[in-house]
């Protein structure tokens, strides 16, 4: 998978991290780099500034995300809170968050009651730390200035809120908080981050006034097609993440039709509930999840759940084999990429329960006449190699690309128009909220090869889409 964005900017901040690792030995820096993901640099090959350089240079730009987690996570590189921030800024872009508007943040801040969500002093504290710097002042330089002259110590931002909010509470508006805070400048996804947490059990200690506070935000997060939506729990406590509820994807799927051999032969048994029928052929050719989507994703529990019911299989041992060798059935015999990917993802993923299951060759759309028939009209495209449905609605394709997608005669003459038709497809799937990852089949010739590109992939994926897996 190639990586085009612009890592300049991160680049540059990770650089000045690391520029602390020249404190340790020669013999240390190595055991350092790969504490880090970094390559290790022989010790002869010069200064240890020149190592640590030399290391960070070999980096790739797709790696440095995973690079930048583990120096947050390092305890023993110490990053001023401002580096922090922005590294942190940086990394949480590539989530891609909701947009939530000034006037939503200051229009939900005015209608929330400071005191509730500070009346755990400590907890509500250690959230403001958490997403916050509260070691700066805060005030301008001609305040700075006349404190100086009268010999005045320089009060943080902490300072003024342990004044303002807990001694004087009657001070400040949660507006007035959120002001000198810079919510209302801050990032998309810091600020999402922020309100999840003035919402969670970590804050809130009543599950009243949980539900209560995330009532009054989404009174106002709704107008920007935002909300908080309840995801999980903690400890019994309802936890709520910020999700969009414009996306196509945050519908509950009705039917999935996949794993199919052929075409199908589908008809409705009841238009008005959906309720569809394959007819003709076996049975079993093409199978239909016709059951409710849980809201954490669809895992491979909930499909052998279901397997083992309609099949009517004792063992839970062989209703997992049985299930692995229907869909590995139904994958092309001529995509050996597409195979490797499945059996490289099941080996990684799909052993517990609890994992995302990965449903092969889904029907996405459906039309009982043929392309040639249609004309014009056809649908793009009929079938994805691979879906997964993540939790929160989010739904992910990953498709395997081989030269007939961008060539014909066997693969000897560009095709245009197909590479196209394919480039169109994947817009149209963007726009009804799917999210496709393309692979190359030369990625997958073998299974070692899937198998590595996998185990970097999964867990880059998952944090895109906020996966606790």
């Amino acid at each position: 998978m190639v990586d085009s964005r612009d890592r300049s900017a991160l680049r540059t901040l990770v650089g000045e991290a690391v520029a602390r690792l020249t404190d340790l030995t020669h013999p240390a820096l190595n055991p350092a780099f790969k504490q880090l993901g970094m390559p290790p640099i022989p010790a002869d090959s010069g200064t240890k500034r020149e190592r640590v350089n030399l290391s960070l240079h070999q980096v790739l730009d797709a790696e440095l995300p995973q690079v930048t987690r583990r120096i947050l996570e390092q305890h023993d590189i110490y990053v001023s809170p401002e580096t922090r921030h922005q590294l942190e800024d940086l990394l949480w872009e590539d989530d891609t968050p909701p947009e939530i508007p000034k006037k939503v943040r200051r229009e939900l801040a005015r209608a929330l009651d400071l005191s509730e969500l500070s009346q755990h002093h400590d907890r509500f504290l250690q959230l403001l730390n958490r997403f916050w710097i509260l070691a700066e002042s805060g005030i301008s330089f001609e305040q700075l200035e006349g404190l100086l002259l009268n010999g005045m110590r320089m009060a943080t931002l902490r300072d003024r809120i342990e004044q303002h909010v807990f001694h004087h509470p009657e001070d400040w508006s949660a507006e007035d908080l959120f002001e000198n805070l810079g919510a209302f400048e801050a990032g998309d996804a810091r600020f999402a981050r922020f309100l999840e947490g003035l919402v969670s059990a970590d804050v809130l200690l009543d599950e009243q006034l949980q539900v209560a506070t995330v009532s009054t935000i989404n009174g106002h997060l709704r107008t920007a097609g935002v909300e908080l939506r309840l995801t999980g729990d903690d400890g019994g406590y309802p936890l709520f993440t910020v999700v969009s509820t414009r996306l196509h994807g945050t519908r509950r799927p009705k039917n999935i039709i996949f794993a199919s051999l052929t075409k199908p032969d589908i008809r409705f048994r009841s238009s008005v509930d959906n309720d569809i029928e394959i007819v003709g052929g076996h049975s079993d050719d093409t199978l239909i999840f016709d059951r409710e989507i849980p809201t954490m994703g669809l895992r491979w529990g909930d499909l052998h759940a279901w397997w083992q019911e309609t099949r009517e299989i004792s063992s839970e041992i062989d209703t997992r084999g049985d299930l692995y060798q229907r869909l590995f059935k139904s994958l092309p015999g001529n995509s050996e990429g597409q195979k490797n990917l499945f059996i490289a993802y099941h080996q990684i993923l799909g052993p517990s329960i609890d994992d995302l299951a990965l449903l092969p060759e889904v029907w996405l759309h459906w039309d009982h006449k043929t392309v040639r028939e249609r004309g014009p009209e056809a649908l793009l495209r009929s079938r994805m190699d691979f879906l997964l449905l993540l939790p929160h609605g989010q739904r992910v394709v990953l498709e395997v690309d081989g030269s007939q997608h961008y060539t014909r005669d066997h693969g000897r003459t560009p095709d245009t128009a197909k590479y196209s038709e394919m480039v169109a497809a994947d817009r149209d799937l963007k726009l009804r909220g799917y999210e496709v990852f393309r692979f190359g089949h030369d990625e997958l010739k073998n299974l070692d090869a899937a198998q590595n590109l996998l185990r970097k992939f999964i867990p880059d994926m998952f944090r895109r889409f906020r996966v606790s897996n």
